[in-house]
């Protein structure tokens, strides 16, 4: 079958990696897969056995999603959305998929309805049209108004087949972040999280024992790396290791290793996800991605969530986890030396937790419940 996947990142590469994971699930399975990314390109994300159509990128502004900047960084005008859109429902026409996905609309990306309403009349007014399903992570940010949960159920009732919700209920429900409806409540399908399989521990044991604190890409991280060096000082018997990323990460590296911290201060590497079953203890935000690491590789955690702009998201994931072993969470309001050394102690000294109680095998699942939706059609 054919698969077209609709998806923009504005700020992370999060968005866009989820659905290539769900990409390559399908590719895995047999079927051709296209996704249509309207964020800025992403080379290190991996692209195998998927078909990547790049739009027009947006960005947004900083952490205001109202405010999207095109390619050479300003405001964005009519007529450069009018070429996504073209280009958008003209791969759709070409492509004549059996199954179409949008990635976070329309419970979000409201910026953009335009473009994607215009996608979902495109698909409708097909001879044969495709299953519609939305894609929607664990946690959503909750609606500001109530009209907004109004429309995204207007836009489900009548456009969506079905909504895929990359989360395991027995850790978090829609219901954490989302008013769900009757109307929504029978077209909600639980996939369980969309992750890759889990990470075998480094085979040069790199991490084993210390404490690796990450905080992705950018200088929203910088507030945490300058804490954990101070709070490392404090806690000198274990071995910490501070993972940089971003384009300007060799600059802020440098800045931060003047200090004089005894820390090991790099860039990101790639296989982080293989250091954190051996390590001590993970310090780090409560991204999606982030969030997955950590449970399937059972690490004592540390988690700050990201809250600036009025970001909810993180938290509410963040809180969601707080009642698992070993995971401790720590506003970024209340982040000192002391009370990080504090809520570490009480992650490593917590018991193991188990890494086997929760599905991280919503991508094969998805495949599973799309296919079949689309073959019951035929």
């Amino acid at each position: 079958m054919k698969v077209l996947i609709a998806v923009t990142h504005l700020l992370g590469t999060g968005h866009l990696s989820r659905a290539l994971t769900l990409g390559r699930a399908f590719a895995d399975a047999g079927h051709q897969v296209r996704v249509a990314s309207g964020g800025f390109p992403a080379a290190q994300l991996n692209t195998d056995g998927v078909e990547l159509l790049q739009l027009p990128p947006l960005r947004s502004d900083g952490v205001d999603f109202t405010r999207l900047l095109d390619e050479t960084g300003t405001i964005t005008e009519t007529a450069y959305y009018a070429r996504r859109q073209t280009a958008l429902c003209a791969a759709l026409s070409d492509m004549q998929p059996d199954i179409l996905i949008t990635e976070l609309y329309p419970f979000g990306r409201r910026s953009l309805a335009a473009e994607f309403q215009a996608l979902l009349r495109t698909a409708h007014a097909q001879p044969r049209r495709p299953v519609v399903l939305a894609s929607i992570r664990d946690i959503l940010a909750p609606p500001s108004k109530p009209k907004k949960a109004t429309q995204a159920d207007a836009m489900i009732a009548e456009f969506y087949d079905a909504v895929l919700v990359h989360s395991d209920p027995v850790a978090t429900r829609l219901e954490v972040s989302w008013p769900v409806s009757e109307m929504l409540h029978a077209k909600l399908r639980y996939t369980g999280y969309v992750a890759p399989p889990a990470a075998i521990p480094h085979p040069l044991n790199a991490g084993r024992g210390e404490v690796l604190v990450s905080a992705g890409g950018g200088s929203v991280g910088d507030a945490l790396f300058e804490t954990a060096l101070l709070a490392a000082a404090q806690m000198s018997d274990i071995p910490w290791r501070l993972l940089v990323g971003g384009s300007d990460a060799t600059d802020r590296i440098a800045r931060l290793n003047a200090t004089g911290s005894p820390a090991v201060i790099e860039a990101a590497r790639p296989d982080f996800r293989q250091m954190l079953p051996l390590a001590a203890a993970s310090v780090s935000m409560c991204g999606y991605n982030t969030a997955l690491d950590l449970l399937q590789a059972g690490t004592p955690s540390v988690l700050i969530p990201f809250d600036a702009g009025k970001e909810v998201e993180q938290g509410l994931r963040a809180e969601s986890l707080s009642p698992l072993d070993g995971i401790e969470v720590l506003r970024s309001s209340d982040l000192t030396p002391a009370s990080l050394c504090t809520a570490l102690n009480a992650a490593i000294t917590s018991p193991r937790r188990a890494t086997n109680e929760l599905q991280f095998d919503g991508a094969a699942r998805a495949v599973e419940i799309a296919i079949g939706m689309a073959e019951g059609r035929a």
